[in-house]
């Protein structure tokens, strides 16, 4: 296959995804930033469907718009995306993005949503005691609307196509589209980077996240408690994301996901951190978040292996994810070094506070998170 022949296939897969479900095509697509002399060069425009020329009775002001898809940048590219964009990003002087989530620094657990559906019925736990708080299916497309609508209305998204599991045989391709770089760093940092030759081939991902935290649900919708809500879809595999930018709401939907996924291939899904010794042992440390996963799996006399969530197969025990995620609370260089020396260029810091102008972090002041 051709470069654009491939190039033109990746827009269209994109443009399906960020298609709305009551209108004839997917948004017209182009990569590159818009306000960058090259983009303005790039004649390559992929949308679902051909449009007609002039526009006729019926079509939306979203058909005639272009936009520009920011697919899987670089750390660099991120950071001065960030900068240049995004109010309250800074650069650390460990080399570490710091920027802010919002109103929203933590998880909103009442806030999340799943699809009752014959799908899943009869396979999660519903009901007292549950986590799984439901919603039904004509709710969920409605958020997904508001999303959708949302993102393609922005000059630019942010795409980022990775995987999930280092597992060869179980791995799941995941699309996040987002509005902010610094989530698009967070997921390059989180899931598993493709290769280019993965990439090039990368086709229809397995799940689809719709971050559109910047955007607030509309109340009163049917199930919407607040002007959050975080929507799981099993069935269409979808996650929709709306009036939080707290980033790991991305990482824990997906984990969710998983939990849901790999039981059904015989698969054990895992909160847990993992590290290897010299002579090939495993271990897992289990507990809740906050009492230690990431500190006992950082073990700097062990192999790392991951510190959240994994897969225990009849192949072995993989992580999930591509990167680390830890509480910066009180963190310091002598009580866990390897988390204090990891945080350098390409790291997120969500909610810290830094000295003005040394931009050194305090990472003992808790007043933002």
């Amino acid at each position: 296959m051709s470069e654009e022949k491939r190039h033109k296939q990746q827009l269209q897969s994109i443009s399906a995804s960020l298609a709305s479900l009551v209108r004839e095509t997917g948004p017209k697509l182009v990569k590159g930033d818009p306000t960058t002399k090259k983009t303005s060069d790039t004649p390559k425009v992929a949308h679902v469907a051909d449009h007609h020329v002039a526009p006729t009775f019926g079509t939306s002001d979203s058909a005639l718009k272009l936009t520009h898809i920011l697919y899987n940048l670089s750390p660099g590219e991120l950071y001065e995306q960030a900068i240049k964009y995004e109010h309250g990003s800074f650069i650390t002087s460990s080399g570490a993005l710091a920027t802010l989530s919002g109103a929203k620094t933590g998880r909103s657990p009442r806030d999340k949503r799943v699809v009752r559906d014959e799908t899943t019925e009869n396979e999660l736990w519903w009901g007292k005691g549950s986590p799984n708080i439901e919603m039904d299916e004509n709710t969920f497309l409605v958020n997904r609307e508001r999303a959708v609508d949302y993102l393609n209305s922005l000059d630019k998204v942010f795409v980022n196509d990775q995987f999930l599991n280092w597992d060869p045989e179980h791995k799941i391709k995941v699309r996040i589209v987002s509005a902010r770089a610094y989530h698009s760093l967070f997921m390059h940092n989180m899931c598993i980077r493709p290769t280019p030759e993965e990439l090039e081939n990368f086709g229809t991902p397995d799940f689809t996240i719709y971050n559109a935290g910047r955007f607030p649900c509309n109340r009163y919708t049917h199930y919407m408690t607040s002007s959050t809500s975080i929507d799981l879809n099993l069935s269409r595999r979808e996650m929709v994301i709306l009036g939080t930018q707290y980033a790991g709401e991305m990482k824990k939907g997906l984990f969710s996901v998983m939990h849901y996924l790999m039981p059904k291939r015989q698969i054990l899904s895992l909160h847990s951190g993992c590290n290897m010794g010299k002579d090939g042992d495993v271990a897992l440390f289990f507990g809740l978040s906050g009492t230690g996963k990431t500190t006992l799996s950082t073990d700097n006399n062990r192999y790392l292996i991951g510190d959240d969530e994994h897969c225990w197969s009849d192949n072995g025990v993989s992580n999930i994810e591509g990167g680390c995620y830890a509480k910066c609370i009180d963190l310091s260089r002598e009580k866990e070094p390897e988390i204090f020396n990891a945080i350098k260029f390409g790291t997120v810091l969500e909610n810290v506070v830094f000295d003005e102008h040394n931009r050194e972090v305090d990472y003992t002041d808790k007043s933002v998170t």
